[in-house]
């Protein structure tokens, strides 16, 4: 596996990104549900909180805090495919739409899991933890 340098290149995170572009357009094309402020804000935090914790725990510079940050980002998918079942149940989305959603936040689920015992089994702690000498 190549160095990663910036949070932006992990394919989580920029899966994570799409996800929150496809939540958005999803609310914004019913106007039942872009209307319904709680559950359209709640869902809307849920999935920027997945990117945003991946990000940050990539920012953290070190594996053990990396993985606490990955599993934050693992309980906001959970948090929102319940309010995609919610918005389904209020008839805001169609079982199509639903069930779209759902299969893409249990795939991006599925590589933040692999991506976790990657990391795990890595050898690599972290750049938090290289040594600096100058001399070689």
């Amino acid at each position: 596996m190549s160095t990663i340098t910036n949070f932006e290149d992990l394919d989580i995170w920029k899966e994570a990104r799409e996800l929150c572009k496809d939540v958005r357009d999803l609310i914004y094309k019913n106007d039942q549900f872009s209307k319904d402020f709680a559950l359209r804000d709640q869902l809307n935090r849920s999935v920027g909180s997945v990117m945003d914790n991946i990000a940050e725990g990539f920012g953290r510079g070190g594996n053990k805090e990396f993985m606490n940050f990955l599993s934050y980002s693992m309980g906001s998918c959970f948090e929102a495919k319940s309010q995609i079942y919610r918005a389904f149940d209020f008839q805001y989305i169609t079982p199509t739409e639903k069930d779209s959603m759902i299969k893409k936040i249990e795939i991006l689920s599925f590589k933040i899991v692999a991506f976790m015992k990657y990391l795990r089994s890595s050898n690599i702690r972290g750049p938090k933890y290289k040594t600096h000498n100058p001399d070689k």
